[in-house]
């Protein structure tokens, strides 16, 4: 690698969350703590050694998480490339979630219109902790595709929000867990479609795959927890 190319991924490192540590295990840079993602965690766990572990900690998850996002990278699919942006586009604006929440509204009865209502809260649930609770707080800057020769085929609009947490991905289990704890036969295709939608968002270079991971496990629990909250109440209704 040239000293140029170097310097740029160093940059892009300290920039999403990695921080650039001189020899000293200090991170280098005017203020002497880390920028980003690994910044902000410490700084929100507090001064001393507590902070400065986290910073480290967070740090050294993210420079696993670019070195899987490079492998990713230079992986040549070319049947693939195709077939995966367009899933990332269908899932913009939970398009996808919402046509099939139409029909599973329109087509399965009662249960399905309950499905239909879990699966679409959870979506707006999510939304609204990961879009304004989440990304405000925890910033970590998008990939750099060209720094990474992310191939150019498998590009999609890069989105102008941080990367931290996926909010695809977050919508995309949301819906999927909401919908499948009234309709369980849905499960499957539904998880299914959703960790495509997910993977799609590495695939395609604009998340980090520990983005992706992180907005899965925060949509997947709030889809599950306003399911059983939905059917708790219709217990106690009577409704079941």
């Amino acid at each position: 690698m040239t000293s140029s190319n170097s310097d740029a991924t160093s940059r892009a490192d300290a920039a999403s969350g990695a921080g650039v540590t001189g020899g000293n295990g200090t991170t280098a840079g005017a203020t002497g703590r880390r920028r980003g993602l690994a910044g902000r965690a410490g700084w929100l766990v507090g001064g001393g050694s507590a902070g400065y572990r986290t910073e480290t900690i967070v740090s050294e998850f993210g420079n696993l998480d670019r070195n899987i996002y490079r492998a990713v990278a230079a992986t040549p699919t070319p049947t693939l490339d195709e077939a995966f942006r367009k899933v990332s586009l269908v899932g913009d604006h939970s398009m996808l979630w919402f046509g099939i929440a139409g029909l599973t509204a329109l087509l399965g009865g009662r249960r399905g219109r309950r499905a239909a209502f879990d699966g679409v809260v959870s979506i707006a649930i999510t939304s609204a902790v990961v879009n304004a609770g989440l990304k405000p707080i925890l910033p970590r800057e998008r990939p750099d595709r060209e720094l990474h020769q992310v191939i150019v085929a498998r590009h999609v609009p890069l989105p102008k929000s941080t990367s931290f947490p996926s909010g695809h991905s977050a919508s995309a289990f949301a819906f999927a867990n909401g919908v499948s704890g009234e309709m369980p036969e849905l499960a499957v295709p539904l998880r299914l479609a959703a960790a495509a939608v997910a993977w799609s968002r590495i695939h395609t270079g604009v998340h980090y795959p520990g983005d992706v991971m992180t907005g899965s496990l925060i949509g997947g629990a709030v889809g599950e927890t306003v399911g059983w909250l939905r059917r708790r109440r219709d217990r106690k209704l009577g409704r079941l």
